[in-house]
């Protein structure tokens, strides 16, 4: 579908007594997978070995009861997890996570999500030290800062790394006796802390922690590394916060059913339903959320209006990931494999609410289906603002060029999706609905967390 692309997910956990660490990262995992569908890896130790597998795959693909098997150390007490969208490097089996390395910090694996806007310049440098990379991402070069710091406690080595890092990040970091979770200063990706009674999880969306017997606890503050030493949550606050999480976690990424720094996704999606109706109300006979991305502002447009809500378009829920096909021809019957119209809209003025255009190209065929299937009219409402800028921090939102609302008015999109009416959410609508400051750049350009100096995906393949 046209949407902004996943970012990753990230687990861990720690325990003080021995577990099945494996088979509780893959739950953990299951529950991440929104998040990541192109590889997933786990990382696990007893404190003397460390076991991993990964592959490129969804989450049930890569493992297999056999690549389990692997996992089950007997004393296996800690353990990272990673489902992966790649945003920097190639979907290459080398590039899936957790990566892997030998330091003077002894064996290390990392889970990251988010991107670093100065990896290049870093890695450059490096890389003129001698250093030697065996992936593409930005990921490993964290990794590689933290070795060149064996002589620091393995926390004030992160400390000193994200001194030099600059972006929108959260990341979980092991080594053979702890698990260490940091975030980058603004907060831009989430990460949030559980308690267990065989001790402690990390996860990017709560849900996660449940799965894995957890309670939620708190968040990661901006700019705080945590980690477990004998059993107790430690904390340093490595760099000055100032938050500003991303808007599109409570606009679209995030589970429904997540809390992110203390604002319920769900709960949000309904609040920019509501806004969306008092920016722009239309004379219409009922409202038809895009499933399932557009079901919470869908709800709370029809709560404010008092329209029937009325699920106009079918998901299949059998489709499973379809790629992009060359011709328009099977570019259409794939949205027709995904959603097809209801009787619900026949001889009625419809409201659709979605959460986002990108490329405009699949809101084209949506309004044609209804318009086929008998709507009389399609006034199209989305509850974020117009995507007119890339994301460096993690989202693949696509190049400025394929988004059209960087290219065409409110005005031209609407009669090129073919939808009699057309508006979007303010950033104030946003603001007001979340209630707490987020960052918008992808809306207007301002990036708290920097900008890279080549913003390309595979800026680090070019050595």
């Amino acid at each position: 579908m046209d949407k902004p692309q996943e970012e990753c997910g990230v687990l861990g956990l720690w325990s003080g007594e021995p577990l099945d660490a494996a088979g509780l990262l893959h739950l953990g995992l299951l529950a991440l997978q929104h998040r990541g569908q192109e590889a997933a890896g786990i990382a696990v130790s007893d404190g003397r070995e460390f076991a991993v597998e990964k592959d490129l795959g969804l989450v049930n693909q890569v493992f297999t009861e056999e690549r389990l098997s692997r996992l089950r150390l007997p004393g296996a007490r800690l353990g990272l997890a990673h489902a992966r969208y790649s945003t920097t490097g190639s979907n290459l089996r080398f590039n899936a996570q957790p990566l892997t390395a030998r330091t003077a910090h002894g064996v290390l694996a990392i889970a990251h999500n988010g991107n670093f806007v100065n990896a290049k310049p870093l890695r450059d440098r490096l890389l003129k030290e001698g250093a030697t990379f065996q992936s593409t991402t930005d990921t490993e070069v964290m990794l590689l800062l933290l070795a060149r710091m064996g002589h620091l406690p393995l926390p004030e080595a992160v400390a000193e790394a994200m001194r030099l890092l600059e972006g929108g990040y959260s990341i979980l970091l092991m080594d053979r006796t702890t698990v260490v979770a940091f975030r980058d200063p603004h907060g831009v990706r989430p990460l949030s802390i559980g308690k267990a009674p065989w001790g402690y999880a990390f996860a990017s969306e709560p849900p996660a922690l449940a799965l894995m017997g957890a309670e939620y606890v708190r968040d990661v503050r901006p700019g705080e590394v945590v980690w477990v030493e004998e059993g107790e949550l430690k904390s340093l606050q490595a760099l000055p916060p100032s938050p500003t999480p991303c808007a599109f976690e409570w606009i679209y990424f995030a589970r429904p059913d997540s809390l992110l720094d203390g604002v319920e996704a769900y709960a949000a999606r309904v609040r920019m339903g509501e806004e969306l109706f008092l920016e722009a109300p239309a004379e219409a006979d009922l409202v038809v959320p895009v499933p399932d991305s557009g079901i919470g502002a869908a709800v709370g447009y029809a709560r404010a209006s008092g329209l029937p809500l009325e699920f106009g378009l079918y998901k299949n829920p059998y489709a499973g990931r379809t790629f992009i096909q060359p011709t328009q021809e099977l570019r259409d019957l794939k949205t027709r494999l995904k959603l097809s119209p209801t009787g619900a809209v026949r001889g009625k003025r419809v409201v659709l609410i979605d959460d986002s255009i990108v490329r405009g190209t699949t809101s084209k065929r949506i309004v044609r289906m209804l318009k086929e299937a008998g709507a009389l009219e399609v006034h199209f409402r989305v509850s974020s603002p117009p995507i007119r800028f890339p994301c460096y921090y993690g989202i693949d939102t696509a190049a400025r060029k394929e988004l059209i609302a960087a290219e065409k008015s409110v005005e031209e999109i609407r009669a090129y999706i073919e939808a009699d009416s057309l508006a979007f959410l303010s950033e104030e609508g946003v603001l007001r609905a979340i209630g707490r400051p987020v960052c918008l750049a992808c809306f207007n350009g301002r990036y708290p967390a920097g900008v890279p100096l080549e913003g390309e995906k595979l800026a680090l393949e070019t050595l």
